[in-house]
């Protein structure tokens, strides 16, 4: 699976060769997109077996972590990029706007109340409530871009999607 069109277009605002988080890659489409762009990825999940195929990608580190079970899995100050999709967990966003570094820029893209209409997931606890990513970096980021939108590829989704850079 290729990367978001997302992560895609703000890629570029991430300073070049920089420490990037991908947290909960999944089977780290996005780590292997950040790394071939030059970054060095810090690519985190509870579950490497999706990743197999692409761990030997040169510029990523792999770890396996329960991101869900307590904090201390993003370390203050420390990327200049952190993308996360298809993944929420609230008691993370102030974990993750600590982790950006000045400058540091945040892509996140998950899954919008409405979703419900187009498939999974359909938990109103895994989906954002209408305006939730601009409140939850509003007084703590710069909104380069947000989105509320229904996606039609790859397959039809209700999503809120963010890019915002640290001051």
């Amino acid at each position: 699976m290729s990367a978001s069109a997302w992560v895609c277009r703000w890629a570029d605002q991430i300073p070049a060769g920089s420490q990037v988080l991908d947290l909960a890659c999944g089977a780290g489409r996005h780590a292997v997109y950040l790394a071939g762009l030059g970054h060095q990825v810090d690519a985190v999940d509870i579950d490497l077996h999706t990743s197999a195929p692409v761990r030997a990608t040169p510029g990523i580190s792999w770890r396996q972590a329960d991101l869900e079970q307590g904090g201390g899995h993003i370390p203050a100050a420390t990327y200049q990029g952190i993308v996360v999709t298809n993944y929420l967990h609230r008691p993370l966003f102030a974990e993750i706007i600590a982790g950006l570094a000045p400058s540091g820029v945040l892509i996140y893209e998950t899954f919008a109340h409405g979703q419900q209409a187009y498939g999974r997931p359909r938990n109103p606890l895994h989906l954002l409530l209408p305006g939730e990513l601009l409140e939850v970096v509003r007084g703590h980021l710069r909104v380069l871009a947000y989105e509320d939108i229904v996606l039609d590829a790859p397959v039809p989704a209700r999503v809120q999607r963010i890019c915002a850079v640290k001051p």
